[in-house]
């Protein structure tokens, strides 16, 4: 089992600083190579640098969020972004086809019937649908299944 891991690139676990300005703030952000090369994915799927990517998933948190949520660790933020896009495309709720742009996706659709620790539990329009007589906990092990099955 764990050859499957310690076969990886080790570059790809290569941790790289990265410079931007976000509304004219400088920052730093260090992630490992492999988060950098699904990034420049997800950003050029939408035509955007990573920079731009970046600022606008930024953006988009505070305006959800709050500006308090940007205090917590954005890095693990986009890391979470990145094992996201790959699981859900895994799972074909996002197209592998890289000229489908992900702002053309349906958002409701794509996040479906996830297990609960997957998407935020707010109002009735973002919670995901439970199946019928399903115990708690039983939506996750389900997705897992499902994970360990492909």
């Amino acid at each position: 089992m764990c050859e499957i891991f310690i076969r990886a690139n080790p570059d790809s676990y290569q941790t790289q600083s990265r410079s931007l300005r976000l509304h004219g703030v400088a920052t730093s952000i260090r992630l490992e190579s492999l988060f950098w090369e699904v990034l420049e994915e997800l950003a050029q799927r939408d035509g955007m640098t990573v920079n731009q990517l970046l600022t606008r998933l930024h953006d988009e948190l505070a305006e959800h969020r709050g500006e308090a949520s940007l205090s917590a660790n954005f890095s693990s933020f986009l890391r979470v972004c990145c094992m996201r896009y790959l699981l859900l495309q895994n799972e074909g709720r996002i197209p592998a086809d890289h000229s489908v742009s992900l702002r053309s996706l349906d958002a409701r659709a794509v996040l479906a019937d996830l297990p609960a620790s997957w998407v935020e539990q707010g109002g009735e329009e973002s919670a995901p649908r439970p199946h019928a007589e399903e115990r708690p906990g039983e939506s996750a092990r389900r997705f897992r299944q499902r994970q360990v099955a492909i």
